[in-house]
């Protein structure tokens, strides 16, 4: 690398601290992109001959120490051993990152394909790697698309297999979560309304319509359209609000 400039190696550190890869698929991924890091990270995230820099033998070994004794997927205790090794709480939200990037298909399970695949992305091979990308996994959170996409996730990762609604329970858990990442005020007001007044599974619409809601609408209303399109739960937790003065009308 010292024959290179200094803009060029800058490039190759950047690429290896947010991949976890080696000097040579840096500089393969960079080369192949003209030295562009967006393209870079695309080629490598996108090209498994490319990525596939972590060893796959250490990718086994740290599958089975997860996997259940009796079924070939980690389950909630190989999830839980997991988040120790890791040294973080299985509700932190980092899981849910972790779970995204995974492709998970249901909370508190991955199946052998999920973690392989999923670590082998991220270019991590070892538990020591794996907890030095979790700052830069959280950090993706803070990254208005990443979290758009990480948040219409959550609702199919976190409902119960073969129904298509989301249990009030845990869509205010997830939305608690969640949302204190994105610090919406109103998401306390929203959570008590819906156990006061709702009391019933959510769908999908009114989960994505809620981002939408809490992104677009400011904590006093005053941009608040009635004749707006939104769900019929939203312009009743309008009214909630108004109400109860948690929110003043404007004259």
């Amino acid at each position: 690398m010292n024959k290179l400039g200094r803009g060029h190696r800058d490039k190759v550190q950047q690429f290896m601290a947010i991949t976890g890869t080696n000097e040579k698929v840096a500089l393969q991924a960079l080369k192949a992109s003209d030295w562009h890091l967006e393209g870079a990270f695309d080629i490598f995230y996108s090209q498994p001959q490319i990525r596939g820099t972590a060893d796959t033998r250490h990718l086994e070994e740290l599958y089975n120490r997860y996997k259940d004794a009796y079924v070939d997927m980690i389950l909630v205790d190989g999830i839980s051993l997991l988040c120790n090794d890791l040294q973080v709480e299985p509700q932190d939200i980092v899981m849910l990152v972790v779970s995204w990037h995974m492709k998970a298909a249901t909370m508190c399970e991955f199946s052998r394909q999920e973690f392989i695949g999923g670590l082998q992305s991220l270019g991590i091979d070892s538990i020591q790697k794996f907890r030095e990308k979790l700052p830069l996994l959280r950090a993706e959170l803070k990254d208005e698309q990443k979290f758009r996409e990480m948040y219409n996730f959550a609702f199919g990762w976190a409902k119960e297999k073969g129904q298509k609604s989301l249990a009030l329970d845990t869509a205010i858990g997830m939305w608690q979560l969640l949302f204190a990442e994105k610090h919406w005020v109103l998401v306390d007001h929203w959570c008590q309304f819906l156990q006061a007044r709702h009391n019933k599974a959510i769908s999908r619409d009114t989960w994505s319509q809620l981002l939408e809601f809490a992104k677009t609408i400011d904590s006093q209303l005053s941009n608040y359209d009635a004749e707006g399109a939104w769900p019929y739960l939203i312009d009743e937790f309008v009214e909630y609000l108004f109400e109860n003065g948690f929110v003043r009308r404007n004259t």
